[in-house]
């Protein structure tokens, strides 16, 4: 069973790499999320990124913003 802290970094890792595949930076993150009306400043968003512990909310919004319709949760 993995632990919590596996967890954050898995879901850490699923975001980053969907912002690598969209070729979206931070900046270009927290603008986006701007123009949605969510208000991150680029360091709040490398700092929740970094820790892996952020919502499902914040997820679903970065996922939104970069124009991800899906999500792949593995190679399988």
């Amino acid at each position: 069973m993995a632990t919590d802290t596996e967890w954050q970094a898995r879901v850490k890792g699923l975001l980053k790499s969907e912002l690598k595949r969209k070729n979206v930076g931070y900046r270009e993150l927290a603008e986006r999320l701007a123009a949605m009306g969510v208000h991150e400043s680029e360091r709040n968003i490398a700092n929740k990124i970094s820790r892996g512990g952020f919502t499902a909310v914040f997820l679903v919004q970065c996922l939104e913003a970069i124009g991800s319709s899906s999500l792949r949760l593995s190679d399988a």
